[in-house]
This record gives structure tokens, C-alpha cells and sequence, in this order.
């Protein structure tokens, strides 16, 4: 019997919470391609790719929900500390101006 996505889902949240964002990553990958607007599954590749440094694909998997929806405010603080992380500063302002805008004032 096919493994659904759910439980899909809930093994690479299992490799994530073991410290293996890497397998998360593996796991999560194929799941968002099959399910593109799933944003549960979206925010953990997400948080996989960066925990993992692979910041690209990080920075990639934030501006697509992001892109779902705009008013997500921690997904333009990942945003943000992403691009920071790859020295682009500049770039990531605006994510965390909107971050603060949102979440009450904060810029963290």
C-alpha cells in the first residue's frame, strides 16, 4: 500500500525533529511538488532547506508562499533571514520591515 501524503508529511517532520533536515528535505521535496500550494508542507521544506544551508532552495520555497499569500508574516521574516544569510541585506529589509509591520513593531 502507497504511504499517503500525510504520512509523508509526518516523516519528514520525523527526520526535521531528529536534526536531519536534510532528509526532511529529501522527503518534503517530491510531496511539494505534488502539492504546490500546500503551505504546512512548504513552511517545514522550507525550514529544512535553511537549516540545512541549502539557502537557495530556501529562498525559493519562502517567496512561493509568500506568493500564496502575502500577509504571511513569518514567511517574509524566513524570507528575510535567508537572504540575510547569503549577505543581501539589502534585499532582506523590506521582508523584515513587512515582518514588523504585521507582527507589531518588532524587526526581529
Amino acid at each position: 500500500m502507497a504511504e499517503s501524503n500525510y504520512e509523508t508529511y509526518r516523516r519528514g517532520r520525523q527526520h526535521f525533529d531528529l536534526g536531519d533536515p536534510i532528509g526532511a528535505a529529501r522527503v518534503l521535496a517530491p510531496l511539494a511538488e505534488e502539492e504546490p500550494r500546500n503551505r504546512t508542507v512548504l513552511e517545514l521544506l522550507g525550514r529544512s532547506y535553511f537549516h540545512s544551508a541549502q539557502l537557495a532552495k530556501a529562498e525559493e520555497v519562502f517567496r512561493k508562499i509568500i506568493e500564496l499569500d502575502p500577509c504571511d508574516a513569518w514567511a517574509h521574516i524566513a524570507l528575510a533571514r535567508t537572504l540575510e544569510r547569503q549577505n543581501r541585506a539589502d534585499e532582506a529589509a523590506p521582508h523584515r520591515r513587512m515582518h514588523a509591520i504585521m507582527s507589531g513593531g518588532s524587526l526581529d
